[in-house]
């Protein structure tokens, strides 16, 4: 079966379930050598999306993965999911450490420009899934930290419940 590595909200082995019910956690790695960033403006979650790039500025860095057992009925969903028909993401092949040695993996990238900033709720999300998912707490603080927009109304302002 093809591995595929999560490095965001598919992290969260629920969420997979719900996406890819044939498609079994089995394990967890790092990309090393890469850094999770954020695409694209406005693509979804209210702001950009998280993909990851390789970095050959820093050596040190690495994205936290959870490799999963996917076989190609759940590929399908997953592409539907991730919007590959519609050209939002693609999808790579790239080599994941884990304890068990280096594994081939597939995993999806964001086909657009750098930059923009993710929302809040998805910097939640992401940081919930990693922290389901048994990544490090200094990986999960990072991602909590991570530069976010803010998306709703602001303290002072009252809740529109009109749509």
């Amino acid at each position: 079966m093809p591995l595929y590595a999560a490095y965001a909200s598919n992290m969260d082995p629920t969420q997979m379930r719900q996406r890819a019910p044939h498609s079994p956690m089995a394990s967890t790695g790092w990309l090393c050598g890469w850094r999770i960033t954020f695409a694209g403006d406005d693509l979804g979650w209210e702001g950009s999306l998280a993909t990851v790039t390789e970095d050959r500025d820093d050596p040190d860095a690495q994205v936290f993965v959870v490799i999963y057992d996917v076989p190609d009925e759940d590929e399908a969903n997953l592409d539907r999911w991730e919007g590959t028909e519609l050209g939002v993401h693609r999808k790579i092949r790239a080599r994941v450490d884990t304890a068990d040695g280096p594994q081939l993996v597939w995993l999806y990238v964001v086909d657009g420009y750098e930059g923009g900033l993710p929302s809040a709720r998805y910097i939640g999300v992401i940081s919930d899934a990693a922290e389901v998912a048994g990544a490090p707490s200094d990986y999960i603080q990072r991602l909590r930290l991570h530069e976010a927009r803010n998306v709703g109304p602001g303290p002072d302002e009252p809740m529109d419940n009109q749509g």
